[in-house]
């Protein structure tokens, strides 16, 4: 069985420009990265949009708003989710947007205040 593809339409935030409109054959989370031309571009929001049918409403397309971003270096798998830097540090936000408080910008290399959990 085929997976069905979703219409995206990709909105370039603030000024609300449309980069691409793609077909996605996954749900992309708030955080996710995604490619487009070669860019990478992280997902700040997502909202469905439905259609009425004769049988209900059904998602007919989604819209991601997104921010340009450098392309992610230290992605790990962490407890089921990705998160950026190195998840042992004691910093460490265990999120997919934001590395750390500490250094935030990284790399975790190196980093004067790296302390293991």
């Amino acid at each position: 069985m085929e997976a069905e593809l979703l219409p995206t339409e990709v909105i370039l935030a603030p000024n609300r420009e449309t980069l691409a409109k793609i077909h996605l054959d996954w749900m992309p989370q708030p955080g996710n990265y995604l490619e487009i031309q070669g860019q990478t571009y992280t997902v700040l929001e997502r909202h469905h949009h439905y259609q009425y049918k004769v049988s209900g409403y059904r998602l007919s397309k989604i819209s991601l708003h997104v921010q340009s971003a450098p392309s992610p270096t230290e992605l790990n798998l962490w407890e089921s989710h990705w998160i950026i830097g190195d998840p042992h540090c004691r910093f460490n936000a265990h999120s997919e947007i934001l590395r750390c408080a500490v250094n935030p910008t990284g790399p975790c290399q190196g980093c004067r205040s790296f302390e293991l959990i």
